[in-house]
């Protein structure tokens, strides 16, 4: 694991503590989904925690992000309110859609979370247009684009890629590079192995980083930060991670994907990396990592309590926040 210079102790604990939280999030979701309380579809993240908590822990409060599909640790990483988030997939009023988006469309502007998006490659506009403003504003804002490498392949990836370096743009475009877009190989449908390379062709840096590696992510995303607070213009970071998970909880859902190959990425565990790398450094015991895990497990209860609390959306709602259809 590489180096975390000038990064607190607490601060590191911290990044832990978002990472276990995204995980045991995940987890619970995809066991909830499964029993049939949680509606719609969901797409876990285990496995790349350390690609949303090394950015956004990089970014202020008030820069703008986007998701995907894949967006439930995004939002923790960014801040967002896990009771809202859980009443959200349990489909309640309370959820930050007032139940009617599901797992797929989790907002929060007030802490910068423009949303996911169940459209591949469909966020990257839409965050491209809030780089516009931030640098409107002129107040040193930047946005990022979280999208996966199947996205890279997608119209809009270029299309904003070019806007943004034209009008330098404060942006960063942050592919997941999780190998796999659903069942389909990266290695099958890219003419190059890193996407990082594509950035050449707008004239702006492009960077590939361990995905697994928290604070290789972090230092990537500083400096992309900085050079964008700077009137620089954009980057694009490629963080090599990997998903544990099926594409989705569904059940029956085949993985293709070789036993051997998914075992291998899971001894590259970012957890289990920085949890050592906490130890090695004489700032985490088993008793700090046991009150870590139960304050996660105590506040993951009270989401779900305060989900199956909460009612569902009327009948006599479906229609309101709708503004075209």
């Amino acid at each position: 694991m590489s180096l975390s210079p000038n990064l607190p102790p607490d601060k590191q604990r911290e990044m832990l503590r978002r990472m276990l939280t995204i995980r045991r999030f995940e987890e619970r979701a995809s066991t909830d989904y499964l029993a049939g309380k949680i509606y719609g579809v969901v797409h876990c993240y285990i496995g790349e925690e350390a690609v949303a908590v090394g950015v956004c822990s990089a970014l202020d409060r008030g820069d703008r992000i986007i998701s995907t599909h894949r967006g439930h640790g995004h939002c923790i990483a960014k801040g967002a309110d896990l009771n809202r988030m859980m009443a959200e997939l349990y489909g309640r009023q309370t959820g930050y859609c007032k139940g009617k988006g599901g797992s797929m469309h989790i907002a929060d502007f007030g802490i910068g979370m423009l949303g996911a998006n169940g459209i591949v490659a469909g966020g990257i506009a839409i965050v491209t247009g809030a780089g516009l403003a931030a640098q409107m504003e002129g107040k040193g804002g930047v946005a990022v684009s979280f999208f996966g490498d199947g996205a890279s392949n997608a119209g809009p990836f270029h299309e904003c890629l070019n806007i943004a370096a034209t009008w330098k743009l404060p942006m960063l475009y942050i592919c997941e590079n999780n190998l796999y877009a659903a069942q389909t190989s990266a290695a099958s449908t890219h003419a190059l192995s890193d996407v990082a390379a594509r950035a050449a062709g707008y004239g702006i840096p492009g960077v590939v980083v361990d995905g697994n590696d928290v604070f290789a992510v972090r230092q990537a995303a500083n400096a992309a930060v900085d050079r964008a607070r700077s009137g620089g213009g954009p980057s694009l970071i490629e963080c090599k991670t990997y998903r544990w998970r099926a594409h989705t909880e569904r059940r029956g859902q085949p993985d293709l994907r070789e036993a051997g190959e998914i075992e291998a990425w899971k001894r590259k565990d970012p957890i289990a990396l920085l949890e050592r790398q906490l130890r090695d450094q004489g700032e985490l015991d088993d008793a700090g990592l046991q009150t870590m895990e139960r304050e996660i497990m105590t506040a993951l209860e009270a989401a779900v309590a305060f989900a199956e609390a909460s009612p569902f959306p009327l009948p006599e709602q479906a229609t309101d926040d709708v503004f075209a259809a």
